[in-house]
């Protein structure tokens, strides 16, 4: 199904919604499109299974199958709610993993999360009757669900508050994956701490698919290569879908909270080769976290939290791609504490400076990739200041980000020379641990400054501001005696 149609799709469904009693805003609609959505893409994929493979067992019982329930058009009203309520949803979150089917414990994972909210039987009819329109037949079409979700997350916010939950372009994370490069042939596990709807994942995959040679390399790179843990049930649900559609049977996807546990448990069992990642930024974490984290260090900031965990999680040469605000990068204290520990126990070698506009319209907020590997403290760092591509003011719906606007930054990360968008800097030069080093050669003025700079210059133009009412009150004075 191509985007347009499968849009107009989620449209009209989204409108039925808006006529039912249980359903006030996109906070209680999206979630209940996307279990309709997930239950109709995984008949799909087990019917596609099932053609080629007689011995396939289907993983939801007979009755319970998409296929089965909303085929059966005379299900409607109180009898469809009663179905889906007291039937479908305990039957699908209590399934029991079995040899004969692995996605079980997935599907109940999935259920024992989700609530249906819809109150009337004849408005869910006619919005399975939509869903069932959509033919999950190809891998693009996760893509495009994904992608509409993200467009739903603005009025989201809308509805319920800034969430915290910025999604990553797919361009950068085509970026950092292929200069991360992880390797299959060296049994490299891949873990997202922080997966959403498993777009690092899925990216991951795809990557070193090329690098597949056997079946047993086919096997391992779908059971025991991509990990992925997320905290929120709704990106949860997708990234499940997202990982199903691409053949990954039994995602390694964990619903928690990544830093619910204390790093000082951490084993070398619990660590990775390589670790991409978005952590949610901008907000806090729940009262308790911080005492996860090491005396000293402990922070409530998400952002930082984060970096202390993926410290901890890597394996010695092990490699990094995460992306953090700016924040992070110059705040002191504790901050300049992690940071500190960052450049003695890693290698901090890159930083990729994005355009501001990069998670429009989430945060206009500047962000940064840095690229590190653990296990040799950092002498130097590579900084690179990417510019958005001309004739663009910042990135919209109108003008997104593609991969075409790494095209510069690729060429320059296979042989780093200073030039007017890159700089160098030696750690002995970088004071109190700020990383948020400007470009010496942009001579352009910019709005990017640190809160100590964005204070200094408002108190500067309030100082003037002062001074010319009070000249203006002398030549009042003079002109206009009291």
């Amino acid at each position: 199904m191509d985007a347009q149609t499968l849009r107009s799709v989620i449209k009209s469904a989204r409108d039925l919604m808006r006529k039912d009693a249980g359903l006030n805003t996109d906070v209680d609609r999206i979630p209940q499109l996307a279990w309709m959505l997930f239950l109709k893409c995984f008949d799909d994929f087990e019917k596609k299974r099932s053609a080629l493979n007689k011995n396939y067992k289907q993983a939801i019982p007979s009755g319970y199958r998409w296929s089965d329930w909303v085929g059966n058009t005379k299900l409607t009203g109180t009898d469809l709610i009663k179905f889906v309520n007291d039937d479908l949803f305990p039957k699908l979150s209590t399934l029991v993993y079995g040899p004969d089917s692995k996605q079980r414990d997935v599907i109940a994972s999935i259920f024992r999360e989700l609530n249906n909210r819809l109150l009337s039987g004849y408005v869910l009819r006619q919005i399975l009757d939509l869903v069932t329109k959509v033919n999950f037949v190809n891998t693009d079409d996760i893509h495009t669900i994904a992608k509409l979700y993200e467009d739903m997350l603005i009025e989201m916010r809308d509805a319920a508050g800034s969430n915290g939950e910025f999604y990553t372009p797919r361009p950068i994370i085509r970026f950092i994956v292929e200069q991360i490069k992880p390797d299959l042939t060296k049994s490299e596990k891949v873990l997202d701490p922080a997966c959403g709807t498993g777009g690092f994942l899925v990216e991951s995959l795809q990557y070193m698919m090329k690098k597949e040679k056997s079946k047993a390399d086919y096997q391992k790179l779908r059971t025991q290569t991509l990990f992925g843990i997320e905290k929120k049930p709704m990106p949860y649900l997708l990234a499940m879908m997202n990982m199903l559609l691409h053949e990954v049977d039994e995602p390694n996807i964990v619903r928690a909270n990544t830093l619910s546990k204390p790093l000082r448990e951490i084993t070398e069992k619990d660590q990775y080769e390589v670790i991409m990642t978005n952590p949610p930024f901008g907000g806090e974490e729940e009262a308790g976290i911080s005492s996860n984290l090491p005396v000293g260090m402990q922070t409530s900031d998400t952002a930082l939290s984060f970096l202390l965990y993926i410290m901890y999680t890597l394996k010695e040469k092990g490699r990094c791609g995460i992306i953090l605000p700016n924040g992070p990068l110059f705040a002191g204290g504790v901050a300049a504490k992690i940071k500190q520990r960052l450049l003695e126990e890693c290698n901090l070698h890159t930083i990729i400076r994005l355009p501001n506009s990069v998670f429009s319209p989430y945060t206009g907020i500047a962000t940064n990739i840095l690229f590190f590997e653990k296990g040799k403290s950092t002498k130097e760092i590579w900084y690179y200041q990417m510019k958005l591509r001309e004739g663009i003011k910042a990135y919209n719906k109108t003008n997104p980000m593609t991969y075409d606007d790494f095209t510069d930054v690729i060429e320059w990360c296979k042989n780093k020379k200073e030039n007017g968008n890159a700089w160098k800097v030696k750690v002995e030069d970088i004071k109190d641990y700020n990383l948020d080093i400007k470009n010496p050669n942009d001579v352009e003025e910019t709005l990017d400054l640190s809160p100590h700079e964005l204070i200094d210059t408002i108190l500067k133009d309030e100082e003037k501001t002062v001074q010319l009412l009070q000249e203006v009150r002398e030549l009042i004075q003079k002109e206009i005696p009291k």
